[in-house]
């Protein structure tokens, strides 16, 4: 099995080495020492940083093409992962694609994690785009060490590389036969010049042994028997424990506060009111007032016994219900189009029969199982920071920013993640940490409570959709029109300009529909709080709108929904913009010839999941099915949903078929755990995320009052994965398998019951029913 320690090694330049990989500054040597897992920094996990220059001034003997692996004398390999693991197993599955090409023995290889550092380019675990912005850059990575060892090799034979291959962590001369382990190779190879990117050639898709095959969770172990390091893990010599009393109110301020209780608490240290931020908010901390304590229990106590008068702000009158009228008001009228394929409102007026329906769904919390939590210890005029950050170069931003240092003087280690979603790509928690750090002249650690995360949080925007179809007399639809208003994440960057092309993206502008007039409407929608990402981001509330929408559409008909979903998506084709009737597509940074929007792909999902879930059978013994599909991050989903009647007439989801479409898969096992964590996940939200604020605060603490992940009991007894075998360029996973779940319940709920569902959550419907 791959050696698998979480170590944050110090980096240096090697000078005289550069190359550039799609866009991958590299040249940055590691120390090829293998290190033992620990929660202790300043020992091996966290190397001091004398002895980790001192191995990489020393240009630590072997092969160092690039930043990304190392091939020591012994053989050994070090192959390092530059973006974040949260359970999704990101360093199973991309180093994999480096050995693969390199030729290694996956036993002898270790991964190493990036500390925050330009020189890796985007390290940004977030948007599912790991696997598919990086893949062939990774290939090359691998293939750039592979023919450095082959030349190597042939030199020392005095044969031609192309008649030498390298496999199963050895070079061979194929006429001979002869052979020479990495190990024998790697010093010289490492004196050759590293070649240009136009001449380093990739290998056959067949050649690559592991990828596309079902691979273990190579951190398991670890995580099993406790040596995992999270963000709470971290120890160092001094450490104390802040928490912090933020303001209820996005934009409110301290007031005045009285800390005397709060001092006479056994353990606190100190009392401070942090900076109050500045408008954009963008990642910056909220202020309020830190309690830093010698652990936490004290820091919890102390919190709680401060008096602390607020200034709520400008938001202090924002109540979410209040405001969902204002949505429902807004998509009443015709907004700004941004998507037009013939004359909808002619076509509308001429219809035989007019369908309408609005839906709405409100602010979804993140709810990852670990509460942000960052450490940070501030000395001279540097600052390093352990923290579980989805994007530590973010962090070191932010970090450097809030202290008003430079960059280069902030060091961001990145332990494991115990779930992320896209809280953790926002740096406020690490500012926080640094700040305080600086501020009491010792290493502080900042933990978020339960309470905090579920009411500091940045969440998914509210949103009210309202869709309106045209039927002609035999009922197919013949015109669709689809407005919809939501606060943008633009807005926490000060941009008041509503949502940009990249948000209508994801169900809007890229829905694959055969429908003869066609329109998207963006209507107006004001922020009151901090919106952020969260796992399929729009596409959440855009699936759940369309998918029900469709259910409408089949019971008008009183036609099978599977038929009307087919004959919506219509015949096999990849669709140009003037089919989508746009000017454009962002399409997740792709170009639309590599990606495109390919209704074939989202017709197979849909027809294969169906025949999985026998849909023929779908309602029968006190059950029923829903269906639901959709196209997100450049991926294929489709989800249909059992929903059974229990004693007392209580509903339960008991059963959930999908079937995915992610083009090239590089671990199979890893994106079939993560569609079975998709279907858990959007079933939290869909039946109990809902976020509400009143008098501007979030109404919901803890896991109290809404905003949970479905319990054991409440997860569905069976699910079935089906990943589609596929060539295409590699798409997207950790989210796309979640948008099409909660429509998929809903129409299930409606199957069953007759009671349709147009709001989220449905733990609304699941009661009442």
């Amino acid at each position: 099995m791959i050696a698998a320690h979480l170590v944050v090694p110090r980096r240096a330049v090697l000078r005289g080495l550069s190359l550039t990989l799609g866009g991958l500054a590299v040249g940055v040597c590691l120390p090829a020492a293998a290190q033992k897992p620990t929660n202790e920094p300043g020992d091996s996990a966290h190397p001091k940083p004398d002895a980790a220059s001192q191995a990489v001034e020393s240009k630590a003997p072997g092969l160092n093409p690039n930043v990304f692996v190392h091939v020591g004398p012994d053989g050994a390999v070090t192959i390092v992962c530059h973006r974040s693991e949260m359970g999704q197993g990101i360093r199973s599955s991309l180093p994999v694609l480096i050995a693969d090409e390199l030729g290694a023995v996956m036993a002898r290889v270790t991964i190493r994690q990036a500390d925050g550092d330009k020189a890796y380019g985007d390290q940004n675990t977030d948007g599912s785009n790991s696997i598919r912005g990086i893949y062939e850059d990774m290939r090359l990575v691998g293939a750039t060490a592979r023919m450095m060892l082959v030349a190597a090799a042939a030199q020392r034979w005095n044969v031609p590389a192309n008649q030498c291959v390298a496999k199963d962590h050895v070079v061979t001369h194929l006429p001979t036969r002869r052979s020479l382990g990495f190990g024998e190779l790697a010093i010289a190879a490492g004196k050759l010049k590293v070649p240009d990117k136009k001449d380093v050639t990739l290998r056959p898709r067949a050649e690559l042994v592991n990828v596309g095959k079902a691979l273990p969770l190579l951190d398991a172990p670890a995580y099993v028997t406790g040596q995992a390091v999270f963000g709470a893990d971290v120890r160092l010599p001094g450490m104390l424990t802040a928490v912090i009393e933020r303001p209820p109110v996005v934009g409110g301020r301290v007031a005045r506060f009285d800390a005397t209780r709060a001092l006479a608490i056994p353990g606190v240290r100190y009392v401070a009111e942090m900076p109050h931020p500045s408008p954009p908010y963008k990642f910056q901390p909220w202020g309020g007032v830190a309690v830093v304590a010698d652990h936490t229990w004290a820091a919890m106590r102390g919190r709680a016994a401060l008096e602390v008068v607020w200034d709520h702000g400008p938001n202090a009158t924002y109540d979410s219900e209040r405001y969902r009228g204002e949505l429902a008001a807004s998509v009443a009228k015709p907004g700004k189009v941004v998507r037009r394929v013939g004359d909808t409102e002619r076509a509308l007026q001429a219809a035989a029969r007019v369908v309408e329906a609005e839906y709405h769904v409100p602010h979804l919390p993140h709810l990852s199982m670990e509460p942000p939590v960052a450490l940070a210890r501030f000395e001279g005029d540097k600052c390093e920071v352990w923290a579980p950050t989805q994007n530590p170069q973010a962090a070191r931003t932010e970090v450097a920013r809030a202290l008003g240092i430079s960059e280069e003087n902030v060091q961001v280690h990145v332990t494991f993640l115990g779930g992320g979603f896209g809280r953790k790509s926002k740096a406020d928690f690490c500012s926080e940490a640094a700040l305080l750090s600086r501020a009491v002249r010792a290493p502080v650690r900042v933990q978020f409570t339960r309470a905090d995360d579920v009411q500091h949080d940045y969440v998914n925007t509210v949103s009210t959709n309202r869709l309106t179809a045209g039927l002609d007399s035999a009922g197919r639809v013949t015109a669709w029109r689809h407005r919809t208003a939501f606060p943008s994440i633009g807005s926490l960057f000060g941009s008041s300009a509503g949502p940009a092309p990249d948000d209508l993206q994801q169900g809007v502008l890229d829905l694959a529909f055969a429908v003869p007039h066609f329109s998207a409407e963006v209507c107006d929608a004001k922020s009151h709080t901090r919106i952020g990402w969260l796992r399929s981001v729009y596409n959440i509330f855009q699936s759940f709108s369309i998918g029900s929408f469709v259910d409408e559409l089949a019971q008008a008909r009183r036609a099978d929904p599977r038929d009307v979903w087919l004959e919506l998506i219509g015949p096999p084709r990849k669709m140009s913009l003037a089919d989508l009737g746009v000017a454009e597509l962002k399409n997740y940074g792709q170009p639309l010839d590599r990606h495109p929007v390919d209704a074939g792909r989202l017709r197979n999902v849909l027809e294969r999941v169906t025949h999985l879930a026998r849909w023929q059978e779908r309602k029968r013994d006190g059950r029923a099915l829903g269906l639901a599909a959709h196209r997100s991050f450049l991926s294929y989903a489709a989800a249909v949903v059992s929903v059974a009647k229990g004693p007392g007439g209580k509903l339960a989801v008991d059963e959930v078929w999908l079937s995915f479409d992610a083009g090239t898969v590089v671990n199979l096992d890893r994106v079939r755990s993560q569609m079975e964590g998709a279907i858990v996940f959007g079933m939290s939200l869909a039946l109990f995320g809902g976020i509400t604020m009143k008098n501007g605060a979030v109404e919901q603490s803890n896991f109290r009052g809404g905003g949970r992940i479905v319990r054991m009991g409440e997860a569905p007894k069976r699910i079935h994965i089906d990943i589609v075998e596929s060539d295409a360029a590699p798409g997207g996973v950790g989210e796309p398998g979640v948008p099409p779940v909660a429509p998929a319940i809903a129409n299930a709920v409606f199957a069953l019951t007759g009671a349709r569902v147009r709001e989220l959550p449905l733990s609304k419907a699941f009661t009442a029913l």
